[in-house]
């Protein structure tokens, strides 16, 4: 079985769309399913992580639609190699090549999967500062955008919630067949003194202070601002919480120097929060583990892959109810729900310092209990699989045409 996934950018810096892949991929590495990638990046850019996967690079386009003269004849030329093709992610040229190129062929085809990750959100058509490009997502969507989601054998989704929200803001939406899938995310490597202590001397931290973890893009879904002003209203009335470390990448964007305005003029704030920039590897994981708890208020989140990494590492969770996994934190009490506003983030923050070491612990304990029953990669391959075998039943009876040669 060989599954193609097709994508926009494959360069870790673009973020969520492409870490999910990897993901996907490693948890199905000891599987029978041998998994390919192309995209639309540079060769060298592409490759960056250096994957264990096969990427085809058909080099960078510089256009709001990602249109690439490639893409369609690579396509063409090497579909049926496939058994199972997954756009993933909406609204850009590639979901609209696969989706003419399917309409081309007249061998039986191998079943196509669309993955919007969290794309189909009503944030998107609602928030007060998208509204050109709502207007934009409506023309789109009755274009083009419909033909590929209704035509598609399946949609696959990160969670219950993700799925829900996609039936919202546009008609009609009549999808063959919907499935939650989740992501699996690998263990993380086990602790040790030198991951702990590289992280430290990184961020200049003392090992003996506690702190709390934000790891995201420095972007306004993400709700940084907003994070800062609770800390700002706590730092008045309590000198003792824990400092926040604020990392990832974004930081000389303008709204990552929104931030950094906030800071300076803010001696007390300043202080209180460490922004190292983006971690990744041990120092990722350093942070991780030495946290107290990991932070994100988003206004809009459809997975939080940064969310099960904290899980996976023992670490309860401070979340808005924006993120679209949060019920599964509320059932597992693993870790606290706010509401999307500056007052509820407050509240939220103002309840995790006043907890006992003890209930900290069990929250601590419910976190890696969450992470372990609903986001292992074992989990993720058993509903993976459960595609494969439908496939392969359907397709018992076919005879393949022969697979042309590739051209990258």
């Amino acid at each position: 079985m060989k599954i193609l996934h097709v994508v926009d950018k494959m360069n870790p810096k673009a973020g969520g769309v492409c870490q999910a892949i990897r993901m996907m991929i490693k948890a199905l590495s000891d599987s029978e399913i041998k998994n390919e990638v192309v995209c639309l990046d540079n060769k060298h850019e592409a490759k960056v992580a250096e994957d264990d996967f096969l990427i085809y690079a058909l080099g960078r386009v510089n256009n709001p639609w990602q249109y690439s003269s490639l893409l369609k004849d690579w396509l063409k030329n090497n579909i049926n190699d496939y058994q199972i093709v997954i756009i993933h992610g909406l609204w850009q040229y590639y979901g609209y090549a696969v989706y003419k190129v399917f309409k081309s062929l007249k061998t039986v085809v191998p079943k196509l999967l669309v993955m919007p990750h969290g794309m189909l959100d009503p944030y998107f058509q609602e928030a007060s500062g998208r509204k050109l490009k709502a207007i934009r997502n409506w023309g789109y969507w009755k274009l083009i955008e419909k033909n590929i989601i209704n035509s598609a054998d399946e949609l696959l989704f990160t969670c219950k919630t993700e799925l829900m929200l996609a039936r919202k803001p546009f008609t009609p939406y009549l999808p063959k067949s919907e499935k939650v899938v989740g992501l699996g995310i690998t263990k993380p490597p086990t602790v040790n003194p030198q991951i702990e202590i590289s992280f430290f001397e990184h961020c200049g931290l003392n090992s003996t202070e506690d702190f709390i973890l934000f790891l995201g893009r420095i972007h306004p879904k993400k709700g940084v601002l907003m994070l800062l002003k609770a800390y700002q209203e706590l730092l008045k009335h309590d000198n003792k919480i824990p400092k926040l470390v604020l990392a990832g990448p974004g930081v000389d964007s303008p709204y990552g120097l929104l931030v950094k305005k906030m800071l300076a003029e803010n001696e007390k704030l300043k202080e209180q929060v460490i922004v190292p920039g983006m971690l990744s590897g041990n120092l990722k994981w350093g942070a991780f583990y030495t946290c107290k708890a990991f932070v994100l208020p988003s206004h809009q989140e459809n997975f939080g892959i940064a969310i099960v990494e904290a899980l996976a590492c023992g670490k309860p969770v401070l979340i808005t109810d924006k993120i679209n996994i949060y019920t599964e934190i509320e059932e597992y009490d693993a870790g606290l729900v706010a509401k999307d506003t500056l007052e509820s983030i407050i509240e939220m923050l103002q309840n995790w310092i006043s907890f006992s070491k003890k209930n900290q612990k069990k929250m601590a304990d419910n976190a890696l209990r969450c992470y372990e029953n609903l986001f292992t990669t074992e989990a993720f391959t058993t509903r993976i699989i459960s595609i494969k075998d439908t496939y392969e039943e359907s397709r018992k009876d076919y005879i393949p045409v022969e697979s042309s040669v590739r051209q990258v």
